[in-house]
C-alpha cells in the first residue's frame, strides 16, 4: 500500500473514531432537533407564586387514568423527584421543589413529559430560556433525538416540557407533541383553585 493511501485511511479512521467517541460522549445529554419555548403570561397571574398555589402536585393529579394512552403511544412509568436537578442536565432549576415525569412508548414513537414546581414565574422563565440553550431535560426513556421535537413552557410558577421523537413525519410527532403537552392542562385546575 502507497503512503498516499494510509495517510487518508488514518484521517478517516481517526475521523470516524472521534466522531464516535462524541456521540458516545454525549449520549446521556441529549437535545431534541427542535425546540419551541414560551415564556409565562399574565393569563397565570393567579399562579405567578408558589405562595399562591402551595399545594405540592401529586402524580395522580398529573397523570390521571385517562391520560394512561396519549396519541399512538402507552405511558410505561412515572416518577416524581424532590432534586430537580435529578430530572435536568446543564441547567438549573433554582428554587424548584418537585419535577414530575411520565414516559410514553408506541411502536414507533416515544415521548415524555416534565413538569417542574418553581418558586414564581421569573424563575420559570430562566429554566424554560436554561432549556433553550444551557441544558435540557434527562431522558426518563430513551430515544434517538434526531429528528425529535420539543416544547417548553413557563405557566406562572410551572414549567412543562413535552418531547416526542420516533421515525416518523414531522407532521405526526408535532401531533405527538401536542397531545403530550396537554398534560399541562393541570395547571389550569390550579389557576381556578387559586382564584
Amino acid at each position: 500500500m502507497s503512503r498516499r493511501v494510509v495517510i487518508p485511511v488514518v484521517i478517516a479512521t481517526a475521523l470516524i473514531v472521534a466522531v464516535a467517541g462524541w456521540m458516545w460522549l454525549r449520549r446521556d445529554n441529549p437535545r431534541p432537533a427542535s425546540f419551541h419555548a414560551e415564556s409565562t403570561s399574565a393569563f397565570y397571574a393567579s399562579i405567578d407564586t408558589r405562595q399562591s398555589d402551595p399545594a405540592p402536585l401529586t402524580l395522580q393529579e398529573v397523570f390521571t387514568p385517562a391520560t394512561e394512552n396519549i396519541d399512538s403511544m402507552r405511558r410505561q412509568a412515572t416518577e416524581q423527584f424532590t432534586d430537580c436537578s435529578d430530572a435536568l442536565w446543564g441547567a438549573s432549576a433554582t428554587g424548584c421543589t418537585q419535577a414530575l415525569r411520565a414516559t410514553y412508548q408506541g411502536a414507533s414513537m416515544t415521548g415524555q413529559f416534565v413538569i417542574f414546581n418553581m418558586t414564581d414565574g421569573r424563575a420559570a422563565d430562566a429554566l424554560v430560556a436554561a432549556l433553550g440553550k444551557d441544558g435540557f431535560v434527562r431522558q426518563g426513556i430513551v430515544f434517538d433525538p434526531a429528528g425529535s421535537r420539543a416544547q417548553a413552557r413557563a405557566m406562572g410558577h410551572y414549567v412543562t416540557v413535552s418531547w416526542a421523537g420516533g421515525r416518523q413525519s414531522v407532521e405526526r410527532l408535532t401531533a405527538a407533541l401536542i397531545a403530550l403537552d396537554g398534560l399541562g392542562r393541570v395547571v389550569q385546575s390550579r389557576i381556578v383553585n387559586a382564584t
